[in-house]
């Protein structure tokens, strides 16, 4: 009877352990799940003025891509994204820390059915397009990104750059060259 209450207990703490991830902690959404903690800013408030930035989702000859590639944002900017997937297949656009996008692309890896509505992510099926408005508080470097599995590493990433309010003139503009 002792080895039969052991491996009871070892299948518990087992699963227990694998139950918590640091995805488990976000609420469960309709399709995928929800974030309350977030490293590249704030949801923002469409009420309040907005600048807009298109991104363009695509796959092309040498992989997939967003355009732009690069965007550069003054600190405490709300920008609208509007996000355009041209392509065949869906697409997301997650904004996060780079840390975190790869952790959550490993998530994404074991579970791909998870699909986004997130105030920090969403997933855009094809030849439709989705809004995402979004207040960057925070300096630093983050990431958007495309977590469908293959998708990351076929390209389709870029990186916004969040610099100190009344910088944004001196620094790079929003980058408009074409992926092919």
């Amino acid at each position: 009877m002792r080895p039969q209450l052991l491996a009871a207990a070892t299948v518990t703490i087992l699963a227990s352990t694998v139950a918590w991830t640091p995805s488990s902690e976000a609420a469960p959404g309709a399709k995928g799940h929800t974030h309350s903690k977030f490293n590249a800013g704030t949801p923002g408030d469409p009420k309040k003025p907005f600048r807009v930035i298109e991104m363009t989702a695509k796959e092309t000859d040498k992989g997939m891509a967003f355009e732009p590639a690069k965007i550069v944002v003054e600190q405490g900017e709300q920008i609208k994204f509007v996000l355009k997937n041209v392509g065949e297949l869906d697409h997301e656009f997650m904004l996060d820390s780079f840390e975190a996008n790869k952790k959550h692309a490993i998530a994404m890896q074991k579970n791909p059915e998870m699909e986004h509505d997130d105030p920090n992510g969403k997933r855009v099926v094809s030849k439709k397009q989705a809004d995402m408005v979004w207040k960057f508080s925070k300096l630093g470097t983050f990431e958007y990104a495309c977590l469908i599995p293959g998708h990351y590493e076929a390209g389709m990433k870029g990186v916004v750059e969040v610099v100190a309010k009344g910088k944004l003139s001196k620094a790079a503009p929003v980058s408009t060259a074409k992926s092919n």
